[in-house]
Order: structure tokens, then C-alpha cells, then sequence
């Protein structure tokens, strides 16, 4: 039987496979290159970079609960200067298209890192993280408000030629109007839903368990939400969404295409089981081969004929 054509095409990216990795589940690769073949990915989605070094949130800053996880990491990383002269020659050699997730605590410092990023060789896609919730400035802050994240879209833009992803909170009403505001901004692109904001108590301690108090909620906990979200969100803009929220099995991945998304991102499967994106990558394939399809780009938005109101 011909094999499964996996390649799509995300604003401009050519991808040998719709399976990439969520921004801070994989480190910067070489964390996890002894486990999976990252040579194998569609792209390879760095941790957040901030224009100065960040320590992120004091401990406990990660607590497990049932289907899923809390983290309160506050973007930790070492800045911009240094993911450029350490982490980035070694992302090169995986060959595959390095995206940046960056972020700031306001606009100027989104351009900045943008800015500097623009001479540095090997990054293919900018990811603009204005949802983490985790963070006091910038973050959420930015991505929760139609204006102030059409403000850091439209100011990135100028500076950035290559394409540039937006990536959208769920902690919002109306996920379709945070999509429309980055695209008329200029996001080439969407990525959907970063964590949704929750938090644990500790009932013997009477105290809430992250120092942070409240963290970001990832796993298969979320993906109804996330698989929703973006239901609504392809049905609002016309530009490749890449769809993540607890995705730990080609089933799960086939949801958000089926849904509209061009691509999807494994991101807390990474830490229960590193072969997670091996085992979605024969799931998909294995779907294909039993329906008879050989381009799963062709899946891409599949069940919104069928799902469309009249």
C-alpha cells in the first residue's frame, strides 16, 4: 500500500508531518533527544524566550491532577542572547523548522525580542505567547483583551517578515473575536488553547498548592474545550490554526483536524510518555490506511460540513 502523505502547509512551512511539540513541554529538544526523534517532527516549538533572563515562579510551581496537570513555571529561561548563542546552533541540527515562542512583559518587549531574533539564523516562525497565565505582565494580560493583542501582533508584524503565530487563551468569552483581532493585526497563523487558569488546594495544609496560587490546567482534562475552540475559531478566520489541549493519541489528534486544524502540538503527553508523538504519528497514519486516504491534509476541517448548522 502507498504510503501516508503527512506533509501540510502552515503559512508558508512546509511540514513533513502535522505533529509538532507545545512550547514548554519540550524544552528546547536536546532535552529529549535521546528519547524521541526529532528529526521526525512536522517543527519543533521552543520554550517561551523573554528579552532578559527569567528564574519563572518560586517551587511548588507543578501539581498532577486527575486527567491532568497545573503548572506555574513563569517562563523560566535564559533570555534572548543566550538561546541564541546556546540553544540555537544545537536546534539547527535537527533539521526540522525551529518555531520561537516568545514573550514580554509589555509591547516593546515583544518587538525587541522579535527584533533580535530577525538577524539570527535558523528560526523559521515566531510564536507570540500572549496567554500564559502564569505571569504578572504581558502573558494573559495581552491575550484576554481584543485591542492590547492586536497592539503586540500589529507592532511585531513590521520587524518580523518570516511567518508569525499567535497563540490564543481559552480564558476568554468569545475565542473567535481574540482570532479575528490577531489576524487583522497580521498573524499569519493561530495556535489554540494555551492552559486554562485553575488552581488545587492542599486540605491538610488548608493552603493553595502552587506558590503561585493558581497555575495553567493542561491534559486530556481540557480537550473538549480546546477541540471547541477551535471548531469555532476555523469557522471565524481563514488562516492554518495548529490545535493542542491534551492530545495523547492519533484519535485525539484527528479531533482538532477533523475540527480545522492544519497541524496539532503534544505538549503534557511529552512528560507521561516521551513516545507520545511516535504513537500519534502511526495512529494517523493507521487512520488513513483504513479509510482509504492518502493525504491527511485532506482531513483538514472534515467534519465541519457535516457539523454545520442550517
Amino acid at each position: 500500500m502507498a504510503s501516508v502523505d503527512l506533509s501540510v502547509q502552515l503559512a508558508g512551512l512546509r511540514l513533513q508531518s502535522p505533529i509538532l511539540v507545545a512550547s514548554g513541554t519540550f524544552g528546547y529538544g536536546t532535552e529529549y533527544a535521546d528519547l524521541v526523534d526529532v528529526s521526525s517532527l512536522g517543527a519543533l516549538v521552543t520554550k517561551a524566550v523573554t528579552l532578559e533572563p527569567r528564574e519563572g515562579n518560586p517551587p511548588p510551581r507543578i501539581c498532577e491532577t486527575p486527567a491532568g496537570m497545573l503548572n506555574a513555571i513563569g517562563l523560566q529561561n535564559p533570555g534572548v542572547e543566550a538561546f541564541i548563542a546556546e540553544k540555537l546552533p544545537a536546534l539547527r541540527e535537527f533539521g526540522v523548522p525551529v518555531i520561537v515562542n516568545i514573550a514580554g512583559a509589555d509591547t516593546e518587549e515583544y518587538l525587541r525580542v522579535a527584533e533580535r531574533l530577525g538577524s539570527a539564523e535558523g528560526v523559521a516562525a515566531l510564536e507570540l505567547n500572549v496567554s500564559c497565565p502564569n505571569v504578572k505582565a504581558g502573558g494573559m494580560h495581552c491575550g484576554v483583551r481584543e485591542d492590547l493583542l492586536a497592539e503586540v501582533v500589529s507592532a511585531v508584524r513590521p520587524v518580523w517578515p518570516r511567518p508569525l503565530i499567535t497563540k490564543l487563551s481559552p480564558n476568554v468569552t468569545d475565542i473567535a473575536a481574540l482570532a479575528r483581532a490577531a489576524v487583522e493585526a497580521g498573524s499569519d497563523a493561530l495556535s489554540l488553547i494555551n492552559t486554562l487558569l485553575g488552581m488545587a488546594i492542599d486540605v491538610e495544609r488548608r493552603r493553595p498548592v502552587l506558590a503561585n496560587v493558581t497555575g495553567g490546567l493542561s491534559g486530556p482534562a481540557i480537550r473538549p474545550v480546546a477541540v471547541r475552540m477551535i471548531w469555532e475559531v476555523a469557522r471565524a478566520v481563514s488562516v492554518p490554526l495548529i490545535g493542542m489541549g491534551g492530545i495523547m493519541t492519533g484519535r485525539d489528534a484527528l479531533e482538532f483536524i477533523l475540527a480545522g486544524a492544519t497541524a496539532i502540538a503534544v505538549g503534557t503527553a511529552n512528560f507521561v510518555n516521551p513516545d507520545t508523538v511516535a504513537e500519534v504519528r502511526k495512529g494517523l497514519e493507521d487512520y488513513c490506511r483504513r479509510h482509504g486516504i492518502m493525504r491527511i491534509a485532506d482531513l483538514v476541517g472534515a467534519a465541519q460540513q457535516s457539523g454545520r448548522q442550517t
